[in-house]
């Protein structure tokens, strides 16, 4: 953020968005409100990716989710929400379905600034930190290359800082598509 974060008049929050949501064109698909602020770090966590459970994924493989980690940092887009998108958002990240849960923590801005934004967190979380670019990660820590795609659109659309895109982009996926219908959605 080149100034210091103004909210809005409206009743809004602010969002951490450091997986699929990092690109406008996927947040706007049930949470139209939202208006990216800017960028910011989320210190002491790292990325990972997990699909827990044996159910289908439209995405066809697994999601994106932090882990406490003092030694790592994930870096997302804020984004500004009006709070009436609010049961949108959980409803897209599957807090009713216990897939997610919401947690509110401090971000760092590229200028120093400290917002406190609501992020989303796997309940069921991978116990051990693997190295996300080696080919022989297991299949259930894999994303498919629709997701990390749309990460990708999303962290260069954000400008991430250029060093965490190349990290990014080194994450192995597992060579599957999202269902033709996300795709549509999409216009992938």
């Amino acid at each position: 953020m080149s100034a210091a974060y103004v909210p809005s008049k409206r009743a809004t929050f602010l969002y951490f968005a450091y997986g699929s949501n990092l690109w406008t064109k996927r947040i706007h698909l049930q949470n139209s409100s939202a208006v990216r602020k800017g960028i910011a770090q989320l210190k002491g966590y790292r990325l990972d990716f997990w699909k827990p459970r044996d159910e289908p994924s439209r995405w066809n493989g697994s999601s994106a989710t932090v882990i406490e980690d003092e030694n790592h940092t994930t870096w997302g887009a804020v984004y500004e929400i009006d709070l009436t998108h609010l049961p949108s958002l959980d409803a897209q990240e599957g807090v009713h379905i216990d897939l997610y849960v919401p947690l509110i923590k401090e971000v760092i801005t590229p200028d120093g600034e400290i917002l406190e934004c609501r992020l989303y967190q796997m309940t069921n979380t991978p116990r051990n930190a693997i190295d996300l670019s080696a080919p022989e990660i297991p299949y259930e820590r894999k994303p498919s290359k629709t997701y990390l795609n749309v990460i990708w659109r999303g962290a260069e659309e954000s400008k991430l800082p250029e060093k965490y895109i190349g990290f990014l982009k080194s994450i192995v996926h597992n060579d599957e598509d999202a269902h033709p219908e996300l795709l549509q959605k999409l216009e992938l």
